[in-house]
Formats: C-alpha cells, sequence, structure tokens
C-alpha cells in the first residue's frame, strides 16, 4: 500500500481540479434527475474539520468539498451509530420504530429505506463498508431486502473492518483479503459499481458508509490484525486515510465526467470518540488506548460520542451539486438525519412506502437555492432521554434548557423564570415539540 503522505499529496492536486471545474458551472444540470453520492463518516465530530474550524488535523479533500459546496453549520446525529443509522435510512426516529436493539434492524422497515426509494424511481443501488444492522453471517440477503442491488460490508463484530477484513460482497464472503486494506476496497467496490452503471446509462445511488474514522473490534477471540505501523491506526492516521478515501471518490467523479449531474452528501453518523484502540494486549477486550482531544476555534475538545451534548450530536454536513449549489455556500436550517430519506425521495421523485410516518423533513429546496428547511427544531435520543433544540436553544426531555451557543459544554441550565423574549420563544416552541415527540 502507498504511504499515506504520498496519496494525500495525490488527492489534493486532483480535488483542486475538481474544484476548478465546479466554480466554472453556474447552470443547473439537464436531463435525467442526479446520481447521489451519500457518505456518512463514523466517529468524526465537526470539530475534526478544518473547514468547520478545527486546527488538529489536515483533511484537504473535506476542505475542498466546503469550497465547492455548501456545509451545513446545524445537522444533528443520534450520539451514537446504530440509531442514527436506523434513523438515516428510514427518516424515522428510533423511538417511532420500536427502538431496536443494537445491530438490528425491524423487519418491517426493511421496505422503507432510501435505497427503496432510489429503486422506485429506477436507480441502480449499492452500500458498501459499514452495515451494523445484522450480523451478516446470519442473514446474508439483509442488504439486499433493504434496497440494494450491490454490497460490500466487513462482518460487523464478526472480523477486522481495515487489515485483512472480513468482507461479504453480493452474498459471498470474499476468499482474497489477505494483505489488504478495507477502506481501499470499499472504495474500489463503489467506483466499479458507479463506472458499471454509466455503462449501463441507469442512475445511480451509492451509499458509502464509511467504517473510519471508528477504532477495531474489540470483542472477537482473537484481536484484529494491526496494519503496517505494527499497531492499530490511531485517530490522526484514521482522518487522513478518511480524507483520502473522499478524494479517490470525487477524482473518479470527475475523472469520469459524472461529476456534471450527481448530487454528494457528506455527514457522519455521531461525534467524536473519547478514546482509541493503539494495541492489543493480547487478550479479549484488552486493549491500550489513546485519549482523543482536538483543537477547535481555540479551544480544546474531548471527544463527545455517547453523550447528548452538540459535541456528541452536532455534526458536519457538506453538500455538492455542480452548477446547482453555489460554491462555498454556509447554510444556517436547521437538518438531523432523519431528513436524508424524505430530501432524496423529493429529489429523486422515489415512491414512499404508504404507511410510513416519516419524522424528517426534506431539503431539496434548500439544495436547489429555492428556500429552506421547514425544519424548526432538531431532536436526538439516546437510553431514554432526548432533546430537541434550535439553532442556539436546546431543551431535554427531563427539563434542562441550555443556550448550547453560549454554553456549548452544558454547565449552566437557564433558569424558564428569568428568559429573555428569545429565548422564551424557543422555550416555548421546544416545549410544545416535546409533547408532539412522545
Amino acid at each position: 500500500m502507498k504511504t499515506h503522505s504520498t496519496k494525500v499529496r495525490k488527492s489534493i492536486i486532483l480535488i483542486s481540479t475538481i474544484a476548478t471545474c465546479l466554480l466554472c458551472s453556474s447552470q443547473l444540470p439537464a436531463g435525467s434527475p442526479p446520481n447521489i453520492l451519500v457518505i456518512l463518516a463514523d466517529d468524526v465530530g465537526r470539530e475534526i474539520l478544518r473547514c468547520y474550524g478545527g486546527s488538529s488535523y489536515e483533511t484537504p479533500n473535506l476542505n475542498q468539498l466546503a469550497a465547492i459546496g455548501a456545509r451545513f453549520e446545524h445537522c444533528y446525529a443520534m450520539p451514537v451509530c446504530h440509531p442514527t443509522r436506523v434513523t438515516f435510512l428510514t427518516g424515522q426516529y428510533p423511538r417511532h420504530l420500536g427502538n431496536p436493539k443494537w445491530g438490528s434492524f425491524p423487519k418491517h422497515a426493511e421496505g422503507q429505506t432510501f435505497a427503496n426509494v432510489a429503486k422506485n424511481a429506477g436507480y441502480a443501488t449499492a452500500v458498501a463498508g459499514k452495515w451494523q444492522l445484522c450480523l451478516l453471517k446470519n442473514d446474508i440477503e439483509q442488504p439486499q431486502r433493504m434496497g440494494f442491488d450491490e454490497w460490500s460490508l466487513f462482518g460487523w463484530h464478526e472480523g477486522p473492518r481495515y487489515h485483512d477484513p472480513m468482507i461479504y460482497e453480493n452474498g459471498v464472503l470474499r476468499t482474497n483479503t489477505g494483505g489488504k486494506y478495507g477502506p481501499d476496497l470499499y472504495v474500489d467496490f463503489l467506483v466499479d459499481f458507479m463506472r458499471e452503471s454509466q455503462g449501463r446509462n441507469q442512475s445511480f445511488l451509492a451509499y458509502y458508509s464509511m467504517a473510519l474514522c471508528h477504532d477495531v473490534t474489540n470483542d472477537l477471540k482473537t484481536p484484529v490484525p494491526y496494519g503496517p505501523r505494527g499497531r492499530y491506526d490511531n485517530y490522526a492516521e484514521m482522518v487522513e486515510q478518511m480524507d483520502l478515501q473522499i478524494g479517490r471518490l470525487m477524482q473518479f467523479l470527475e475523472s469520469s465526467g459524472l461529476d456534471d449531474n450527481t448530487l454528494i452528501l457528506f455527514t457522519t453518523d455521531n461525534g467524536t470518540a473519547a478514546k482509541s484502540k493503539l494495541y492489543a494486549k493480547g487478550k479479549r477486550n484488552d486493549f491500550v488506548y489513546e485519549n482523543i482531544i482536538s483543537e477547535f476555534k481555540g479551544r480544546s475538545v474531548p471527544g463527545g460520542k455517547g453523550r447528548l451534548t452538540d459535541w456528541g450530536t452536532r455534526v458536519p454536513m457538506l453538500a455538492v451539486w455542480k452548477g446547482v449549489i453555489t460554491p462555498g455556500q454556509s447554510w444556517n436550517d436547521l437538518v438531523d438525519v432523519s431528513d436524508i430519506l424524505p430530501t432524496l425521495a423529493d429529489l429523486l421523485d422515489g415512491a414512499l412506502p404508504a404507511d410510513a410516518k416519516l419524522d424528517g423533513h426534506s431539503f431539496v429546496d434548500l439544495l436547489s437555492g429555492e428556500g429552506h428547511s421547514t425544519r424548526e427544531w432538531a431532536y436526538a435520543e439516546h437510553r431514554g432521554r432526548f432533546f430537541v433544540k434550535t439553532q442556539k436553544r436546546k431543551l431535554y426531555s427531563t427539563g434542562e434548557f441550555y443556550n448550547t451557543e453560549a454554553d456549548p459544554f452544558e454547565k449552566s441550565p437557564l433558569d424558564t423564570a428569568k428568559l429573555s423574549k428569545e429565548a422564551t420563544a424557543d422555550w416555548k416552541l421546544l416545549r410544545q415539540a416535546i409533547q408532539t415527540i412522545r
């Protein structure tokens, strides 16, 4: 495998070429609805990306996505990965799907995913990377039932995701991954899928459910293999790889001409983890960890994953659509991960299930420059507790009310008897929202 630094330099050059091309375009793409590339990174808070104000890591390709597209300032996810991924696929909050158990997906909702919406619109569909919605060895056809024509997914809690990965591909366990790096293979698979769809002149939806930047599986009898460094990649090295793989995808879109009519959405499933594995001591669940603390706009931010604070739930989101989204925009509209499905359904004219009661709101008008998101409050839940929030203020189901703009670590709840006029309006809106969500 080539060195990380060499790959990054090449990706910077290639993504810069894309930026030049996209900046020259100003007309709505003609012809068929756009192809869709959806990227969901793992354990990446907004403090990680330089385009959001982070300063601990280099993210040149993601920075270029922000430069040639738009940056969402107020996007929210659940504070851990499984409930986010269920919501992301269905447009419904976990509480409204019966609170699926970890690593499972509700059978009745398998036909209600954004992949099925795209298939209803005539799109070819594929997913690669992380699945986490079942043990694939027990239900190898689940991705197909959920709308994906093709899939290449690592065996979550079955084997490695990075070095010598355990990958199920279109119903078959691959036997040729020795010495390979998982993220390289996931991107190779999606590139092949997009190229083949282009050859058939068929629109596509490609979903890159990234393994990066989550650390390795921790509950196998034998620890998964180290990489070439003789240990597991640290968090900074995983960030570098995340950015590199996104650069590879953008390079392919530009070189194939598919960037002319492809909408790219990048977001993440929750905030940054507080720690990450570096070494295995030789026993199950026995590892040496590093703590993850990142610099963001002049302050040190510990990873917030697993917490309902903004550091656990407020995630980056970038959108690129050549000729439609004006480059370099920053949007303050509220969105959360339930909004992906209704947005794609609206964009692709894909039929929604008749009995689906969506929590999400379409933001197609925002993408197309014709309006804004209609969402008035965002939502996240964890372990029976939840919040609703506006851009500045957050109300928990347990009653605490915070100004998260002034108090991002939520140290001092607001006294609801001494609120400003603006804060009072938010408090009333959010109290009503809590009653609605119950």
